[in-house]
């Protein structure tokens, strides 16, 4: 994702920055999603495996990234409170 973009990019709700999450912050979420754990704010079920991701430097909500375009709508945010296994630091 281009530098310049993510600079500017925040959360829509908390306007919170955002950053790019790491190798073992998709892990948890790609083995969550595997095991039909994760829900979008809006309830639906995440279907497909995360190759890239946003979350709120609170760590709070992630946003996934389709063919490198950011998905930033409120409602298809992910809260990261309903994985037990999210690792903790940056």
């Amino acid at each position: 994702m281009d530098k310049r973009l993510l600079d500017i990019l925040c959360c829509p709700v908390s306007k919170t920055p955002l950053r790019l999450a790491n190798a073992a912050e998709l892990d948890a979420l790609n083995r969550a999603i595997g095991a039909g754990q994760l829900d979008t704010v809006a309830g639906v079920a995440v279907g497909g495996r995360l190759d890239e991701a946003l979350i709120s430097v609170d760590r709070k909500v992630i946003y996934r990234i389709d063919d490198g375009i950011p998905v930033m709508l409120p409602e298809e945010g992910i809260g990261t409170a309903q994985l037990t296994d999210f690792p903790t630091g940056t």
